[in-house]
Order: structure tokens, then C-alpha cells, then sequence
């Protein structure tokens, strides 16, 4: 059986990118800090199935979660749920467990 757990890089690579991405059983999963808290979501948005690259993180006094923005029609995701907050998009993203362990960052698998 596989490791439950994937390494997505180190804190140190986090902090230079402000982002990583990783492949966690076939899905692209990228990872964000946002107010100190780790946030690991598809990078996918559901809307038009291209890639969140380059969307904006922010924190959103609306919705108890911080958002990601896509940046091509500005549909909105919950990071905690990943539920689609604004049109376009009507189906949510995928969440991915995330942790921080001995300097890494680490992402589960489903």
C-alpha cells in the first residue's frame, strides 16, 4: 500500500513561491499559506476545467473560509470547502487534506 501522504516540497520553497503544486492521484493540487494556515486545493477550476495558476488568495469577511479567485472569469472557491462561491463556477473544487511535518509540507491522499 502507498504512502498515505506526499510530499509537496519544504516550508523554505513555500515561502520563495508563495505557492507548490503536486500530483496527488492524478489530480493537480496546488498548496498555499493564507493568515498562517495551510490550504491544499485542486487547481482546477470547475467552471472551465483550466488550471487556478496565478489566482489570487484572499480572506473574505462574507465567508468563514479564504477564497481563491480564478483568475480567467473570477469565479470564487471556499479554501476549507471548496465550494463554488460565485458564478461561473456552480461545482465546488476539490480539498486536500494538508499538513506541515519536520519541515515539509505534506499532502494526503483521498
Amino acid at each position: 500500500m502507498s504512502e498515505p501522504w506526499i510530499t509537496a516540497g519544504s516550508i523554505e520553497q513555500l515561502a520563495a513561491q508563495s505557492r507548490l503544486e503536486v500530483e496527488v492521484d492524478g489530480d493537480y493540487v496546488a498548496v498555499a499559506r493564507l493568515d498562517g494556515e495551510l490550504h491544499a486545493f485542486e487547481d482546477r477550476c470547475t467552471h472551465d476545467g483550466e488550471p487556478l495558476a496565478g489566482a489570487e488568495l484572499e480572506g473574505d469577511a462574507s465567508t468563514p473560509c479564504g477564497v481563491v479567485i480564478c483568475p480567467r472569469h473570477g469565479a470564487r472557491f471556499c479554501l476549507k470547502t471548496g465550494a463554488a462561491l460565485t458564478p461561473p463556477a456552480y461545482e465546488p473544487i476539490r480539498i486536500f487534506e494538508v499538513r506541515e511535518r519536520d519541515g515539509q509540507i505534506e499532502v494526503r491522499r483521498s
